[in-house]
């Protein structure tokens, strides 16, 4: 049964989570270097966060069907709001390393948790098969739409500061507290949705199908190396990365990522109609390979303003494997298997992802701050070629009449 209103709230609560996590990945590095943390410590504690997230993604994998997807959707958007507003706090590593992994701060400043595991499988359910690369793409836009929002609103410390007495240290905390509010608003959202959501006891079981087994065999290893490469460019260090290299304040930088996720928000809709023309795994590839050549470019900018249009040019591009590699997932593994294997690739992302940020900040302390970028762009390109020599020929239904390519 397709719930349309299920949908919405999704639309809704997956815009909200996005507003706060682009806020904090911009913020989250410029914070810790406040507190005159040192890069490897930044790096430390933004993978703190994403341990947490990875974990609870874990939990979300082999629980959330049984303990319910909107209770286990409502403990996480509380668990995130009391961490976000412990981080804003704390002044010690350990004690904001502790809140950062509970409640699973991202300062990737894009949504890759538990929460959108457990979206990502409740999707499909609420449209017909050959609405859901769209849905998925609109679900994305609105992600990104929420994102480039919080790029702007990274520019709230600023404002304080200029119009109160607020010190730079005291804005950051309550731009803090605003990301623990809004992560608080989404927990009023979900229990509004039907019970047409959950999975019905009969059916709940952790065995994936021999059709999902073969698939998640081959594409996991891949997810992986494309998340550690992505964990070497969160958002928190690329912030982190123009501050230093450009000498830029944050509201700058806000703004910067604020083109960025208006340009992934485009993007997504272009993916889905790029995909009904080449296919779901040539979208993905054939767009993430320039956008990753394009990356490489950015250190060797003579100035800010260059690199932030190398940048964005870059970012126009990277996000359109989002839906794609989302929509081609859920088509090609049983209705059943969706949960285990959205928990799964989800899992594993945020397990490389906790990886990278702690490589990354030993990388700019001990080699360049551009090394990150150098080495995550690489095995991202790896990944492209790889994914497309290995799928390419296994297709989702709607595209039996493409070529093979």
């Amino acid at each position: 049964m397709h719930v349309p209103s299920d949908r919405r709230l999704l639309y809704a609560a997956g815009f909200l989570r996005a507003l706060a996590t682009g806020m904090v990945g911009v913020l989250l590095g410029i914070h810790l270097a406040t507190l005159r943390f040192t890069p490897e410590t930044i790096g430390l504690l933004v993978a703190a966060g994403l341990t947490g997230a990875a974990v609870a993604t874990l939990a979300a994998t082999l629980g959330a069907d049984r303990l319910g997807r909107r209770r286990f959707l409502l403990g996480l958007s509380l668990l995130g709001a009391a961490g976000g507003a412990m981080v804003a706090w704390a002044s010690q590593p350990a004690v904001i390393a502790l809140a950062a992994f509970a409640g699973m701060v991202n300062g990737m400043g894009r949504d890759r948790g538990a929460s959108l595991v457990i979206e990502q499988a409740i999707l499909p359910a609420t449209t017909p098969d050959e609405g859901r690369t769209r849905a998925f793409a609109w679900y994305n836009v609105l992600q990104d739409a929420g994102g480039a929002l919080g790029g702007l609103l990274a520019a709230l410390p600023v404002a304080l500061r200029r119009f109160t007495v607020i010190d730079q240290e005291g804005s950051l905390r309550v731009a803090l507290l605003v990301y623990a509010l809004l992560l608080l608003a989404c927990a009023f959202l979900y229990p509004r949705l039907s019970p047409a959501v959950e999975v019905p006891v009969p059916t709940l079981r952790l065995r994936v199908s021999p059709q999902g087994r073969a698939v998640l065999w081959r594409i996991v290893p891949l997810f992986a190396l494309d998340s550690l490469g992505g964990g070497l460019l969160t958002t928190a260090l690329l912030a982190f990365f123009f501050h230093e290299r450009f000498a830029v304040g944050e509201g700058t930088i806000g703004l910067l990522f604020f083109g960025s996720r208006v340009a992934n928000a485009l993007s997504h809709l272009g993916a889905a109609w790029l995909a009904g023309r080449i296919g779901l795994v040539n979208t993905m590839v054939f767009t993430h390979i320039p956008s990753s050549l394009l990356l490489l470019t950015v250190p060797f900018a003579p100035s800010f303003p260059v690199a932030a249009a190398l940048f964005l040019v870059r970012e126009g591009m990277v996000e359109m494997d989002v839906p794609t590699r989302q929509s081609y997932l859920m088509a090609v593994v049983k209705p059943e298997d969706r949960t285990f294997a959205s928990g799964l690739t989800g899992l594993v992302r945020m397990g490389a992802w906790a990886v990278g940020p702690a490589v990354a900040g030993f990388f700019m302390k001990g080699l360049s701050l551009a090394t990150p970028l150098f080495v995550g762009a690489g095995m991202k390109i790896v990944y492209d070629v790889v994914l497309w020599l290995s799928f390419r020929r296994l297709k989702p239904p709607e595209e039996l009449t493409l070529p093979t390519g």
